[in-house]
């Protein structure tokens, strides 16, 4: 934007936008007396797949008040976009991850729809997207989820190879794919959770999902965090799913942030991307390092803060977060945001290196 006044009114208009949305979900979330349709019940859903256009809109300067700033925390700004489309059912970016090289992304919206492409750069830059598809999610069945009552809030994304694991935050499932059959048009099949997870808070459930490879402790183990599910204490709940040591945990809640991704570094440490809202300052991000290692059944977590910003920076709703190593030993972090498919947000795409 070309003024810090218009950046700062976007904070009003984005507690309205927040307020429409919390009515519209809820008002989706109510009971109907007769069956829904058999048609898509999601107003933003992938129908079916498809090759869309993307366009993109550089974004120079992650601080607009100090253009020649770079350093944010731990973190040097490389560079992002701003991401519209014509297609209607593109927004809503829940989760992204990205392949070795950070050169293909594999992402998900919250009204249950695949989205896969490549990244373009310039310059060791971010400058576009290219190839993207859409593709509704599956079921066992072989038809779209979002034909299932409240079953298209997909919040989350883990990969271990070729099987790809995703999280629906209002009925609190994870849903198990196999790319090797079928790529975005596997079907998805109903993974056994602990207890617990059932119990999440209808619209604060499951909302990261990190599968940890061989070579790290809890290797094999699928990490389930909640959105703001709380412990007795206060603090975030957290799950581990198969591996050694399968139970619960607890990460410790400051500020009352609340989580919206996770991704594990190859040193082992693991990020934890966390956003608050307030009707007076909007929306503020941060993202918190927590050693892999400090992970156990029962555990109470913490680590420090390694990047904040607000609506002072080039942020919006900031969901997702991955990471990549370049050819040249550098660890890139990804972050994606949900526009909530409002007039009022954006999608955007923001890369940072890690520097400490």
């Amino acid at each position: 934007m070309s003024a810090p006044l218009s950046r700062r009114g976007f904070i009003g208009h984005a507690a309205a936008g927040f307020s429409y949305l919390t009515m519209s979900r809820l008002a989706q979330a109510q009971p109907v007396a007769e069956p829904l349709p058999r048609p898509l019940q999601v107003e933003h859903a992938v129908a079916e797949p498809v090759s869309i256009e993307v366009n993109a809109r550089p974004i120079p300067s992650f601080e607009p008040r100090d253009r020649s700033r770079a350093r944010f925390g731990s973190l040097d700004y490389r560079g992002g976009l701003v991401l519209t489309s014509p297609y209607r059912g593109f927004g809503g970016l829940s989760a992204i991850r990205l392949d070795a090289r950070g050169e293909r992304f594999l992402a998900v919206s919250d009204q249950g729809g695949w989205f896969t492409g490549a990244l373009r750069y310039s310059g060791g830059k971010l400058a576009g997207l290219a190839d993207v598809e859409a593709a509704p999610l599956l079921g066992a069945e072989g038809r779209p989820i979002t034909e299932k009552r409240l079953w298209y809030d997909t919040e989350s994304i883990a990969r271990d190879g070729n099987l790809v694991y995703v999280g629906l935050e209002r009925v609190n499932q994870i849903l198990r794919y196999d790319f090797a059959k079928g790529g975005t048009r596997a079907r998805g099949e109903v993974i056994p959770v602990p207890p617990g997870v059932r119990k999440l808070p209808y619209n604060k459930g499951l909302e990261a999902l990190v599968f940890v490879p061989k070579g790290q402790p809890l290797a094999g183990t699928l990490i389930a965090f909640s959105e703001r599910g709380l412990d007795a204490d206060g603090n975030l709940v957290a799950f581990l799913i198969g591996g050694p040591t399968p139970g619960q945990f607890s990460v410790r809640r400051t500020e009352k942030f609340d989580i919206s991704d996770a991704v594990l570094l190859p040193a082992g440490d693991l990020l934890i991307l966390e956003r608050k809202f307030s009707w007076f300052t909007g929306v503020d991000i941060r993202i918190r390092a927590i050693p892999l290692k400090s992970i156990a059944p029962g555990a109470l977590v913490d680590g420090p803060v390694l990047f904040k910003a607000d609506l002072g920076q080039e942020i919006d709703n900031m969901e997702g977060i991955d990471a990549h190593v370049t050819p040249e030993g550098e660890t890139v972090l990804t972050l994606v945001s949900d526009d909530n498919f409002s007039m009022l947000q954006r999608t955007l795409l923001l890369q940072f290196t890690l520097v400490e």
